[in-house]
């Protein structure tokens, strides 16, 4: 039997994760054993924590993106299949990567054809950022190049989900419907919200056709895709939070957050993402995030925990110098842990600018 594998994409902070926990848990109601590949730059990230802390059954490909890392993905997928035999596998590619038609779906419809059964493509709009990129406003404190990254993730989608609409006025919906619209012609738009599951039946219909699919093979300037991706300053780190008497987790995540925002401003440096899990021995979560310089710190899924001890994990992708945010985040954490009587130890801390892209496959034509 082959195994449907969904590659759902979208810049840093466009709702990947949220999208990824609703279709596994719409595939699970149809009775379908589901398997999900995360992807990350680094090791420790917050999205493999959150969906396994979901009960889901989840590999991680770290160090590169899918594009680069293509036989790792398939490796990882091999891994699910010999332990969950899993009908449906969810991929997420990281959000700062492009070309995933060329260089991930095709190689996946060629090389694997009788073993996977590839979806459409759908690529998540991150309202916050692709409002001003659509415009072709100042972007923050991206450059053109990052910009040139969002709007090749847009030009290779086989459908373009405008998601987050929960936080969308009417009017906002409709203008960037028509920018969409406007600048993608042909390729269809759909609305919705992983976080309320508004129009997610059309999303999830739309993931089920099968067609001429993942067949738009971008032109691309890799110069400037390298460099648009090594503006941002990775890091991942993991801490341990322990304290004498009982805190509020959420509390905590939430002012960290908060004041992270602040310093990434007051350096200048556009906020791509940033994300917080804590989780207490008994695998209870929260999560937390920014997603741009002008949105406000929201947890996205609270806890209601008062733990004594707690791990931590934080991820951030930032527009500033790598080892400037790395420092800032270890002072921060500290710094709101010490105002409520938590000691935060850091176990782990990796920081860098992506390297540039260096596909394992890349197709010129679709097959």
């Amino acid at each position: 039997m082959t195994v449907r594998f969904v590659m759902v994409g979208g810049f840093l902070g466009a709702g990947k994760t949220t999208t990824l926990g609703r279709l596994a848990r719409h595939y699970q109601q149809q009775g379908k054993r589901v398997g999900v590949v995360t992807n990350d730059q680094a090791h420790d990230l917050v999205d493999t924590n959150t969906l396994r802390a979901q009960g889901l059954s989840v590999e991680e490909v770290p160090g590169a993106c899918f594009c680069c890392r293509f036989d790792d993905l398939v490796g990882r997928v091999g891994s699910l299949e010999a332990a969950e035999r899993p009908d449906v596998i969810l991929a997420e590619p990281v959000g700062s990567c492009t070309d995933l038609v060329a260089t991930v779906i095709q190689p996946l419809k060629d090389l694997y054809s009788g073993r996977f059964e590839v979806a459409p493509y759908a690529v998540l709009f991150k309202p916050s950022h692709g409002l001003r990129i659509l415009r072709n406003q100042a972007a923050g404190g991206f450059s053109p190049k990052a910009a040139y990254i969002f709007k090749k993730q847009l030009e290779e989608a086989d459908a373009i989900v405008i998601n987050r609409i929960d936080e969308l006025d009417p009017v906002q919906i409709d203008e960037l419907s028509r920018l969409v619209a406007q600048q993608f012609p042909g390729t269809p738009v759909l609305r919705a919200s992983a976080t309320s599951g508004a129009g997610f039946d059309a999303l999830a219909e739309l993931l089920d056709q099968t067609g001429a699919f993942g067949r738009k093979i971008l032109d691309i300037d890799y110069d400037i895709y390298a460099e648009g991706e090594a503006e941002l300053g990775w890091l991942n780190a993991t801490a341990r939070l322990t304290s004498d008497e009982p805190f509020d987790l959420d509390a905590l995540l939430t002012s960290v957050l908060g004041e992270l925002a602040v310093v990434c401003r007051t350096l200048g440096g556009e906020v791509a993402h940033l994300k917080l899990i804590g989780m207490d021995d008994a695998s209870a979560f929260a999560v937390g995030n920014v997603i741009s310089s002008d949105t406000a710190p929201k947890l996205s899924l609270p806890s209601g925990l008062r733990p004594r001890e707690a791990d931590l994990i934080v991820n951030a992708r930032v527009a500033i110098d790598p080892a400037v945010l790395e420092a800032e985040v270890k002072r921060v954490v500290a710094l709101e842990s010490t105002k409520v009587g938590v000691v935060a130890e850091f176990r782990t801390s990796q920081s860098l600018r992506p390297g540039r892209p260096v596909p394992t496959h890349r197709y010129s034509e679709a097959k």
